[in-house]
């Protein structure tokens, strides 16, 4: 195999030594928040800035202790559609 295929494999992305879609999804929940209670209720944004690096550290730690942590969640969004059944029965079916 090519050596670039195995690093890719074995180095998922990271941002800043935390997993990527961690990281990403703790940017967008945070930011969001942080500029409305801005708006509303004229807060100093460097609490916000101080639990942006707690959640950037925790998603540090999970990164350490699960690597692939960004492609168990990306294949968790993939499986957990629904299906239909074609006859009635309890439960999902993947068969037709």
């Amino acid at each position: 195999m090519r050596a670039v295929i195995l690093k890719a494999v074995a180095n998922p992305p990271k941002i800043l030594w935390g997993p990527f879609l961690p990281v990403l999804l703790n940017l967008g929940v945070q930011f969001p928040i942080m500029f409305m209670f801005m708006g509303t209720f004229n807060v100093n944004p460097i609490w916000f800035m101080a639990s942006l690096v707690l959640g950037h550290v925790i998603s540090v730690f999970m990164g350490i202790k699960e690597p692939h942590i960004s492609a168990m969640i990306q294949a968790y969004g993939q499986s957990a559609k629904k299906t239909t059944n074609l006859y009635k029965v309890k439960g999902n079916k993947f068969a037709p």
